[in-house]
């Protein structure tokens, strides 16, 4: 038979829930499909990941190589891996105790990884201090207690533990965004919230983790897009019943609400309004051109 084609086929595969999606070739493996369990040897020893989704090359990226998958996941891998996972929860509880021991109360362990054939025991912790959290004497503990595994200790944040314990978001979905099918986290800010005109109560801009909900972002880009095409508030509109002025914009629908003098309200459509400060600029430019050059023009224009 002729050698397979070596042409790359990049897959990406994610090993944990708050694992980031990495991206691997599968070009040895025929016939692969999203949602197959593959067998990947990373920095942290053999893993075990799910493909969740196909990647297409940049043309501009830079990289040029992807480490290999090695192979597809038999049953009898899938049974190894239960069986490490079955002794997860144990670490996690034989942790904590051991932490409230030393008294290192500004820690919480939340969940704990141990690698594909075991050789490697992740123990994920997070802290309500921004200071350096010193676990020596708790590695040293655990290292002993779990051997031959070599034990680490990894920090999260706040958003990853919610990631991972799950449950109901801040907004009534079932479950929440970042345990659903969010990967990667992005920044995000307070500007996205005034940009789409959300209150800025706590209550109503903040997720169960405690920072700002994730889906601030979601159509934060819209709402920009659509609101350069509309006129800010305070700004003097002429409509169809005379000059008003702007008080509230709905960036989605397209709708301007207008003060009116001894009118009140009223909503426009964009089309129906006319921006009087494009006027009110024309006219106090000329008046400044007028009142540095006089009603003669300036010097350069009378010499032509």
């Amino acid at each position: 038979m002729t050698e397979n084609n070596t042409e790359p086929k990049i897959v990406g595969v994610r090993f944990s829930k708050v694992g980031k999606v990495y991206n691997f070739d599968a070009a040895r493996i025929e016939n692969i499909q999203k949602g197959d369990m593959v067998l990947v040897e990373t920095s942290r020893g053999w893993q075990l990941g799910e493909v969740v989704n196909f990647v297409k090359p940049d043309a501009e990226s830079t990289e040029t190589t992807w480490k290999p998958l090695d192979r597809l996941a038999t049953p009898k891998d899938l049974i190894q891996r239960q069986a490490w996972q079955n002794k997860e929860p144990e670490v996690v509880e034989k942790c904590k105790e051991r932490a409230k021991e030393l008294r290192l109360n500004h820690i919480k362990i939340v969940n704990s990884e141990y690698s594909f054939d075991g050789t490697r025991l992740t123990i994920l912790f997070s802290s309500d201090t921004e200071e350096k959290v010193e676990l020596k004497s708790l590695r040293s503990d655990m290292q002993k207690l779990f051997a031959p595994a070599q034990v680490e200790f990894r920090q999260i944040g706040p958003r990853d533990v919610a990631k991972l314990m799950g449950g109901m978001g801040a907004c009534g979905l079932e479950t929440r965004c970042c345990t659903r099918f969010i990967t990667e986290f992005s920044s995000i800010s307070i500007k996205m919230a005034k940009e789409q005109g959300i209150s800025l109560t706590p209550a109503e801009i903040t997720g169960m983790c405690g920072r700002l909900r994730c889906c601030l972002i979601y159509e934060y880009e819209h709402y920009r897009e659509a609101r350069k095409a509309l006129p800010k508030r305070n700004k003097k509109v002429m409509t169809p019943e005379g000059e008003g002025k702007v008080v509230d914009v709905q960036p989605l629908s397209g709708m301007i609400t207008v003060e009116l003098p001894e009118r009140g309200k009223r909503q426009y459509p964009m089309s129906d309004l006319q921006l009087l400060e494009d006027a009110d600029s024309l006219n106090k430019a000329a008046a400044s051109f007028v009142a540095n050059h006089g009603g003669g023009g300036c010097g350069q224009c009378q010499k032509q």
